[in-house]
């Protein structure tokens, strides 16, 4: 069976349990005529701990420790059938036995489809005894749970104390998780600048990681300075900026602040379309609409306007990260107290004064989180650069020229058919750690603005 059919099954069957265990601890109740220490539901919610989490927990242990067994089985089988195999060999041999078991290949080595055979029977038999394993045991602990249940037990400090774990364990997972990615990319990254200078990356001027291919060629071991690179980041994200934050800010004061409920309830859904729109939509749009009507404009005014331009894939990147700030902006002002919006009406206030020194001030920390969250937003994007912007890196802060990102040189360093030891593919990592720093030294410079500013109220 499946992973997504034995988790339905668990699902059907805890919820039928669940039930079963709620009857069963409202008959005791009636029975013996006894007040429960919790609610019948907190009884139920403990059987659904005690029976589908130990189950589930068993499925993710098959799940992902199966095909490791199954690989590290059959890559012995393989080199006692072939001693002379190297590891490649084997591993290759592995792959070409599983295709056979999927049915996407054929092979006429008879000593193949045999451990083919072998390796499908077994796969065969861990899925029965995976299935069965886990019905089975969602099944006793059930049984086991509901015949055993306690009126005198409080099962709502249970089931608290397992949500609080729950929380935690997520928590962790989480830091667990980022400090997982810092890792690997600082790993990959010191390995690239063990091949090239730091200093010549960090402060560099050329941006070229295509290897020449002859030694005489100028560059011919590549140039990997970041500074062109970051330079087109930072000019499409604030062009982005310019053009998302006064449309999206006053977009959200107008609905939290002046519009009528009918007109809210039609406006901001129609503001929040905007961010269900897949990227490589607004790409086209960059690339079709907005980039030729920059480049006549500019004619129209005497100005070179390149093809693909900064201004057009920041311009139509802003309208991407409108509903990011309108829509989180709009739920910041409108958390802020009505209580402070009176006040300052009843000392002789206009509207746009309580706005702008009262309601803005007080909601300056969520609005600096919005900010934040379009940012990262804007400089994490790809599509629409690659195909509005161009890829080529360019030491400019003119906006009518062709630039390129720091997310579309990585994108185009790591697709390919080079060698992940390969310097060009190495430099990635070296951006990558770049950008991580860069947009969390903007996050904490961010935050450390938005608190010296923001005025607190009790």
């Amino acid at each position: 069976m499946t992973f997504l059919i034995l988790t339905f099954s668990l699902i059907a069957f805890s919820s039928v349990s669940y039930l079963v265990c709620r009857n069963r601890v409202l008959y005791k109740i009636k029975v013996t005529q006894t007040a429960s220490k919790s609610l019948p539901k907190h009884y139920s919610q403990n059987l659904l701990i005690w029976s589908f989490v130990p189950a589930f927990m068993l499925l993710l242990l098959f799940t992902i420790g199966t095909p490791r067994l199954l690989d590290s089985l059959y890559s012995e089988r393989i080199a006692e059938a072939h001693p002379h195999f190297s590891l490649s060999e084997i591993q290759l041999n592995l792959s070409k036995v599983k295709n056979i078991v999927a049915g996407a290949v054929s092979s006429d080595d008879d000593s193949v489809n045999i451990i083919a055979g072998e390796f499908a029977s077994s796969f065969q038999n861990f899925e029965i005894l995976k299935s069965l394993s886990i019905i089975l045991l969602c099944m006793l602990c059930s049984i086991i749970f509901i015949k055993n249940i306690d009126l005198s037990k409080n099962a709502r400090e249970s089931v608290e104390s397992f949500l609080k774990g729950a929380f935690l364990v997520s928590a962790i997972i989480a830091i667990l998780t980022t400090v997982a990615i810092i890792v690997s990319l600082s790993v990959e990254a010191i390995r690239f600048f063990s091949l090239y200078n730091f200093f010549d990356f960090i402060f560099g001027l050329h941006w070229a990681p295509n290897i020449a291919i002859r030694e005489d060629q100028v560059a011919a071991q590549g140039s990997f300075g970041m500074i062109p690179v970051l330079l087109g980041t930072i000019v499409v994200a604030t062009i982005a900026m310019f053009v998302a934050l006064p449309i999206g800010l006053f977009s959200a004061i107008y609905l939290a602040e002046f519009a009528s409920k009918p007109v809210r309830d039609i406006m901001k859904p129609i503001l929040e379309i905007l961010a269900g729109i897949p990227t490589v939509v607004y790409g086209y749009f960059a690339a079709l609409t907005a980039a030729p009507f920059f480049r006549d404009l500019g004619v129209g005014l005497g100005i070179s306007v390149s093809s693909e331009s900064a201004i057009a894939a920041g311009s139509v990147m802003g309208i991407m990260i409108i509903p990011f700030i309108s829509s989180l902006s709009d739920d910041v002002i409108r958390s802020v107290p009505q209580s402070l919006r009176d006040g300052s009406f009843g000392l002789g206030a206009t509207q746009a004064e309580t706005i702008t020194k009262v309601v803005l001030p007080a909601a300056l920390p969520g609005l600096v989180g919005a900010f934040l969250l379009a940012v990262s937003r804007a400089i994490g994007e790809t599509m629409i650069v690659v195909m509005a912007a161009g890829l080529s890196a360019k030491l400019t802060v003119n906006p009518l020229e062709t630039v390129t990102t720091v997310t579309v040189q990585i994108v185009s360093l790591l697709t390919g058919d080079t060698e992940f030891d390969d310097i060009k593919t190495l430099s990635a990592f070296g951006l990558g750690l770049a950008l991580f720093t860069f947009t969390l030294l903007l996050n904490v410079l961010a935050l450390t603005i938005s608190r010296r500013l923001a005025e607190r109220y009790d």
